[in-house]
């Protein structure tokens, strides 16, 4: 008798929405935010993202959950964004910042270092939505239906030496907009990194949209990571440097608390952050709602091969 083990990622075929039903809901919900979709530009107005006819992209049904999708006026509106403010509130500070022109820069240990544009990188790489959790190193947590490209595509298309062992991720620095980064209390600009094992996994995502539109200011725009069995404060926003080395990172949260936060930070329920508890977290937009925390956020199967000579290391944040 074949017996089949599903895996914490799966839900029974049963309850996945049929693509018919999904691409007319997806087509309508996206229409609006396609109409919505702009950027700031140089002086401030908001005009149409050149990349908005991406979107929507097909979701890929590889990537389920067992919860809900966050609905967007909970997950557009409880965002971490310290460059833009310390609250939970920072949507509208963040539409501050101008992500036309954009620059993306590729450098260190690659075959031909280059600054590329934004809109060029994306004509370069193949779009598609994948619905992730994420979980938050405070103990909260968020389904969300993200758009981008795998970030295994992108480390191939940046070409890397075969000595780079590591992707540094750098986000803007641009203290005008973003007042928090005049602060001396922190390492700006915003630092984070990962292997390029990780980088390579088919998990690791660069997103730049969310919704079935663009990405906005909060989420990141106009790229972020996401790597969604660490905790959330390894997604970097808004990112203008990919640089490749074989020295691993000093990531922002690491110089800032070595004592709380690690390099590899990989979800762990058993594993308390000095300060609190991980074994649940709160469901944003459930009212409350706590679920038990699962190990690598319920992405095992995909990645706890990436750690097995590891057991040294302090992989959990």
């Amino acid at each position: 008798m074949l017996i089949k083990r599903i895996r914490g990622w799966e839900i029974p075929e049963r309850d996945v929405t049929p693509e018919s039903v999904y691409s007319r809901r997806h087509l309508l919900a996206a229409g609006a935010g396609l109409a919505a979709a702009s950027f700031v530009g140089p002086a401030g107005a908001q005009s149409p993202d050149p990349s908005a006819g991406l979107y929507p992209a097909m979701r890929n049904m590889r990537y389920r959950v067992d919860r809900d999708i966050t609905e967007e006026r909970f997950g557009s509106n409880y965002n971490n964004y310290y460059e833009f403010g310390y609250s939970k509130s920072v949507a509208q500070a963040a539409k501050a910042l101008p992500v036309r022109p954009w620059q993306i820069k590729i450098d260190g240990m690659v075959e031909s270092p280059r600054t590329v544009d934004i809109d060029d990188l994306f004509k370069a790489m193949t779009f598609e939505e994948r619905v992730y959790r994420m979980r938050c190193v405070e103990g909260w947590s968020m389904v969300l239906p993200w758009t981008g490209f795998p970030m295994a595509a992108f480390v191939d298309w940046c070409k890397p030496t075969s000595g780079a062992k590591y992707v540094e991720m750098q986000t803007f620095m641009n203290p005008d907009v973003a007042g928090n980064q005049r602060s001396r209390g922190y390492p700006w600009p915003y630092i984070e990194g990962l292997t390029i094992e990780e980088a390579r996994n088919e998990l690791a995502f660069l997103v730049t949209g969310i919704y079935g539109h663009p990405l906005p200011g909060q989420h990141g725009a106009p790229l972020r990571v996401m790597a969604p069995w660490k905790y959330g404060f390894k997604a970097g926003k808004s990112l203008v440097r990919f640089t490749f080395t074989d020295k691993r990172p000093k990531t922002f949260w690491e110089t800032m608390a070595a004592n709380e936060y690690g390099f590899w930070a990989n979800v762990n329920p058993k594993v308390p952050h000095p300060r609190w508890s991980q074994a649940n977290e709160e469901v944003i937009g459930t009212g409350g709602k706590r679920v038990p925390t699962q190990i690598f956020n319920g992405y095992g199967d995909f990645v706890a091969g990436l750690y097995t000579n590891l057991q040294s290391e302090r992989l959990w944040a």
